[in-house]
């Protein structure tokens, strides 16, 4: 059956336009977010102990790929765990992104992949999509294989599959929303690089909800867009994305202080976009304690957190509306 999105228990709440009860935000910074499934017992060995971290290696398009796991704590209590992917920016690391996106706290299944050695100046890992990205490595099968080999030996959720990036790794997110169609119930681009190919495929691609979030300060990828690297404006952007998912209305509201949420509603299927703007934030992760990148690092939101909100609204669902 052709996949759709369920946005379960919100929906009648933003059709009624309650913005500031929906919004990735709207349940405060810090706030808890929805548990898992109910609780049945994983029967599966776990690979390694509960609330740990562990790198390990998958063979994928004749390549040794690799990436972290980490298993929420009360791993083995329950099964259907979400799983989120989270994908590093260029010259970054899996570790590196777990140490300051805090995703690890979340009740969920979280995997960080690392990419090859891209071209272009340094050696330094990329993805697919950029105009550095390394040659001859697919990350669209890497994801492909890796999303596979967790759904055959996890206690995971297939329908709440989502992923999460920075930067090079936030605009292969976007990329693995159009060529992977079904497998992300949806996205969070964080200060994503929109790179052309990054884009590839997605003028033909399903609805897929998104949550994009951006510092209007940042000087990596511009907010504005930089037409030399053919960079988008972020509005722009994120609008076309809208105009894509069928959305027929927009909202914008100051949700703290620095950060306004301009949200796209009616959608196709159940699906959302919403655009997080932190006025003065560089190309950082909203609410890092660490070094996640240049500028200012906001502490007013988590984003994280708002990440996880957003998530939690979303499930794959058959065209009858049931979760596959």
């Amino acid at each position: 059956m052709t996949p759709r999105l369920l946005m379960p228990a919100l929906a009648a709440v933003v059709v009624a336009g309650t913005l500031a009860g929906t919004s990735a935000l709207a349940a405060g910074r810090g706030g808890r977010p929805a548990p898992a499934s109910p609780a049945v017992r994983c029967e599966r060995p776990a690979p390694q102990e509960a609330g740990s971290s562990q790198k390990h290696e998958l063979s994928s398009g004749g390549r040794e790929r690799s990436y972290v796991l980490h298993l929420p704590a009360g791993y083995a209590k329950r099964s259907g765990w979400p799983l989120v992917v989270a994908y590093h920016g260029r010259g970054s690391t899996g570790v590196e992104i777990e140490g300051f996106s805090k995703l690890s706290e979340l009740p969920a299944v979280v995997a960080y992949p690392d990419g090859e050695v891209g071209t272009g100046s340094g050696a330094r890992r990329a993805w697919q999509g950029a105009p550095y990205e390394p040659e001859g490595v697919d990350d669209v099968a890497f994801t492909a294989d890796l999303l596979e080999r967790l759904d055959d030996t996890l206690c995971v959720d297939p329908t709440r599959t989502y992923a999460t990036g920075k930067s090079n790794g936030a605009g292969l997110t976007t990329l693995l929303a159009c060529r992977l169609p079904g497998r992300f119930a949806a996205i969070a681009p964080v200060a994503p690089a929109l790179y052309p190919g990054s884009q590839a495929g997605c003028a033909d691609a399903p609805p897929t909800p998104v949550l994009e979030i951006h510092g209007v300060a940042d000087t990596t990828i511009p907010y504005a867009g930089d037409a030399d690297r053919s960079l988008p404006a972020i509005p722009a952007w994120v609008r076309s994305w809208a105009d894509r998912d069928g959305c027929t209305a927009s909202r914008a509201h100051r949700v703290r202080r620095d950060v306004t949420s301009t949200r796209y509603l009616g959608c196709e299927n159940g699906t959302e976009v919403e655009h997080l703007a932190v006025d003065g934030g560089g190309h950082v992760w909203p609410g890092s304690d660490t070094y996640s990148g240049g500028g200012h690092t906001t502490q007013s939101i988590e984003a994280s957190r708002a990440v996880w909100r957003f998530f939690s609204r979303h499930q794959l669902t058959d065209t009858e509306g049931r979760a596959r």
